[in-house]
């Protein structure tokens, strides 16, 4: 009996292992990459630009205030939180000193830029929960590929900043009506990114299938414009991942 405990382990650590140096192995080769969802960068859309620094400055302020167990991270699908989603964030995430910060707009680069002035010195989440790549996968911004090396050049960045904070890596939400060519690139770059999951540090999980009806159709009642939840989208999702969450929290 013993033996074969011992074997058990033996096999589950090697695995961790493999798991882990494959997530090394693509974090370097985002890292080497010099395409635009790699190459962090400010917001230069005019449209956003008058709030969009204050956004990231107020974020900084309120983690300096420390007491952040719980991070969102991404862009508007998370910053609305704030809004359509703040009768669900009160009821799932503001007892457990969650932290929004997502910004309206980003995509992957404007995500690095944050993350490389964010200043995490005062906190030690214990989970990040990571959103990232529907405005990278636009026209023809970006490549699945490229928008995979984003999404996983931001985990390394949390990583290297949250040494101790464990990764919850969501696939992109489905968009538009109908299955359509960006929904399709969206699921491409998210499997690719998914790779760097090692059931440890990063956990990834996609839930897009609960804001699908039949014939992959979205509701407007769960998403009026087709690409952000509203109320009954934002509990739909935290209902999704809520058995994950408390488990990577701790309870």
């Amino acid at each position: 009996m013993k033996s074969s405990v011992a074997i058990i382990l033996i096999i589950f650590m090697t695995q961790i292992m493999l798991s882990c140096n494959q997530r090394e192995k693509l974090f370097s080769e985002a890292e080497k990459k010099t395409h635009s969802a790699v190459t962090p960068v400010e917001q230069s859309n005019p449209e956003v630009t008058g709030w969009w620094g204050p956004r990231h400055d107020a974020i900084n302020a309120r983690l300096a205030e420390g007491n952040a167990d719980l991070l969102f991270i991404g862009n508007s699908i998370t910053h609305c939180y704030e809004s359509a989603g703040i009768t669900v964030w009160n009821a799932y995430y503001a007892h457990r000193n969650a932290v929004n910060m997502g910004c309206g707009w980003d995509r992957t680069q404007h995500l690095l830029w944050r993350l490389d002035h964010t200043d995490f010195s005062h906190v030690h989440p214990k989970l990040a929960i990571l959103l990232i790549g529907t405005n990278n996968c636009d026209g023809d911004l970006n490549t699945p590929e490229e928008i995979a090396d984003g999404i996983i050049l931001n985990c390394k960045r949390l990583r290297e900043k949250l040494p101790g904070t464990k990764i919850l890596l969501l696939a992109i939400f489905p968009r538009d009506s109908l299955p359509s060519p960006v929904r399709a690139k969206a699921a491409e770059a998210s499997l690719l990114a998914s790779r760097i999951a090692d059931g440890n540090m990063i956990t990834y999980m996609d839930i897009g299938s609960i804001f699908l009806g039949d014939g992959g159709r979205i509701s407007p009642e769960i998403m009026p414009d087709y690409l952000h939840p509203n109320e009954a989208g934002y509990r739909l999702w935290a209902e999704a991942i809520e058995p994950k969450v408390k488990e990577l929290l701790g309870g």
